[in-house]
């Protein structure tokens, strides 16, 4: 059997010692939540059969059950490989919805909570030669758990903008083979000025005495920097001089290869993992948004992250990699990755193709009107922070999407604002937005909101006076914003507009309609010229310095894509390019 999925999870960090473990697993519902009572690790079988890393509501999983699933089990068996003796094995899973028990032969091995970031088991003291067997728990009741699920539906069906559901082992699981003291992740430092980066390299598997950490760093296979220092505790802090400097920038995804390892006192090499990293900066200036100290305008757009036969897990790598060459093919330069926290993978061709994109967290289920909710997602949101610290494409972090008052009671603006210098802590080198469109509780950097205005003259009336300091639509339009989103002359980040509805994929079931933003055009022509009138708008405006167009493509029946959810161009894609990659009027004062 072909194993789906069957790439490099994560290729930012590749050591040559590694096994994927995707395909076919035993698996069980456990429609009561008693399979650890019942020892369901202890059993030599399951009673269905499952593709890993599909989930169970999708149909390439083989199982396509839509109806909500509080608690199922997977199992496994395996043998490690002979390049695995010696060293330390870990199990990896990339990402599992949502709380997650793991069982190495009948034993419990580890855990995690969240359903977004990847978890790692060292399962070294847990296995013997020969057959060895996981059993995975993963529980996911959201009535249960305040837990976060992004654009997951609460309800039995999908609706408006939300989608079908996904539980449990979503993204890649796979065994890596490491040695005693071990690279564990790596934060990288751009200083451009200097021709120069600094590696922040975390050490993992203790005994850190005496080890030193080299990095030897490449460009298009020739030698361009290395530098060697010794472990302080679990960090190393290394600087590279780079002989040559090549900026990664918009449609320019030049990287750098770097290699490092884990030398003992005895210069013996004991880790090595093949990395690699962009020299570029980000940063919100009054003018606007700079790419490596330039104004760069950005076109972007929202991605949803959903596939019609895989939900939330692309069928295959190429698909990935297609969802940016389409946008790029549309005009975009980047996107707004929403409501969800994409799979490396796709990270890893936006830092090929050069495409820049915002980091977010699925925070739709947590009621923020209660301080304590912090608990259930600021965590997480750290976990995806750190897992995608070093991703070039990465220009910036939105922690939390439209946050509203729920039940009569405002949202509680200690959440917002912790969450905004949490992630400010946790990375300096790029901007933040506390919540996308509202309730801003801190606004420093950038003035972000969403409009649906479906007239063209209207958005730009609401946003006329910008220069001058107003924000028109702040109470003319919806007084419940009146006085809580202080707007300062920030540049002004329209990050959700347009949502124009177009169906050309009738829903056959009639249980529900389509649904978009407004009301849909009735001719491909006024479709086109609403397009291409709203989007001017916005590019116009000497005070807005980004916009991001709902969206790159339908998901189930919201159809205000720009291509179905089979990713079919709905229009002549030429017409889009033309339209976006207009010089903005931000750009023209450059």
């Amino acid at each position: 059997m072909n194993i789906p999925r069957s790439e490099h999870p994560f290729p930012q960090m590749v050591r040559d010692a590694w096994v994927n473990l995707n395909g076919e697993w035993e698996f069980e519902i456990d429609s009561g939540v008693s399979g650890k009572h019942r020892e369901f690790f202890k059993r030599d079988s399951l009673n269905q059969k499952i593709i890993v890393p599909f989930c169970p509501e999708s149909e390439l999983s083989g199982i396509g059950n839509k109806d909500f699933m509080y608690c199922v089990w997977y199992r496994k068996e395996f043998e490690l490989p002979e390049s695995f003796k010696g060293k330390r094995a870990i199990l990896h899973f990339g990402a599992v919805d949502y709380i997650s028990t793991v069982y190495i032969n009948g034993k419990k091995a580890g855990g995690h909570r969240g359903g977004y970031t990847p978890f790692a088991v060292d399962i070294t003291d847990y296995i013997s030669e020969g057959t060895n067997v996981i059993h995975l728990c993963a529980e996911d009741n959201a009535a249960k758990y305040n837990q976060p699920g992004g654009k997951q539906s609460y309800n039995y069906y999908s609706v408006g903008c939300y989608y079908t559901r996904t539980t449990g082992i979503w993204q890649t699981v796979w065994l890596e083979a490491v040695g005693s003291t071990y690279v564990k992740n790596f934060y990288t430092y751009a200083d451009i000025a200097n021709s120069s980066v600094m590696f922040r390299v975390k050490l993992g598997g203790g005994n850190y005495t005496g080890k030193k950490v080299a990095a030897y760093v490449t460009y298009d296979g020739k030698e361009v920097g290395k530098a060697e220092t010794v472990a302080y505790g679990e960090n190393a802090f290394i600087t590279v001089a780079l002989s040559e400097l090549h900026l990664w920038g918009a449609g320019q995804g030049n990287l750098y290869d770097v290699t490092f390892s884990v030398v003992d006192i005895k210069d013996k090499t004991i880790d090595c993992v093949n990395c690699y990293f962009g020299m570029r900066t980000t940063a919100f200036t009054e003018k606007g948004f700079e790419l490596n100290g330039k104004i760069l305008f950005g076109r972007w757009v929202l991605d949803q992250g959903f596939y019609p036969d895989g939900i939330y897990t692309a069928p295959t790598d190429e698909a990935l990699k297609n969802d940016i060459l389409t946008s790029m093919e549309l005009g975009f330069n980047g996107a707004r990755l929403h409501e969800k926290v994409f799979e490396p993978r796709f990270l890893y061709w936006a830092d090929k193709l050069g495409y820049l994109v915002w980091g977010e967290y699925a925070n739709w289920g947590c009621n923020i009107t209660k301080y304590d909710s912090i608990d259930c997602i600021l965590p997480e949101w750290l976990e995806s922070v750190d897992r995608d610290f070093s991703h070039p494409s990465v220009i910036g972090w939105c922690p939390l999407n439209e946050t509203w008052d729920a039940n009569g009671i405002r949202q509680d603006n200690r959440v917002v604002a912790a969450m905004y210098h949490a992630t400010k802590d946790a990375d300096s080198t790029r901007p933040v937005i506390d919540t996308s469109g509202n309730f801003h509780a801190v606004s420093f950097e950038v003035f972000d909101i969403h409009d649906y205005e479906q007239d063209y003259k209207k958005l730009e009336g609401y946003y006329s006076k910008l220069e001058e300091g107003v924000m028109m639509d702040q109470i003319e339009r919806n007084p419940a914003r009146a006085g809580r989103q202080p707007y300062h002359c920030e540049p002004v980040f329209l990050s959700e507009y347009g949502g124009i509805k177009w169906d050309v994929e009738a829903i056959a079931d009639g249980r529900t309609t389509s649904w978009g933003y407004g009301a849909a055009p009735t001719t491909k022509e006024e479709y086109l010229e609403r397009y291409k009138n709203l989007t001017e708008t916005v590019m116009k405006n000497k005070k807005m310095c980004a916009m991001c167009y709902t969206q790159l493509y339908d998901v189930e029946q919201e159809r205000n894509g720009l291509m179905t959810y089979h990713r079919k161009f709905k229009f002549d894609p030429k017409f889009f390019y033309d339209v976006n990659t207009q010089k903005a009027a931000i750009e023209e004062e450059e």
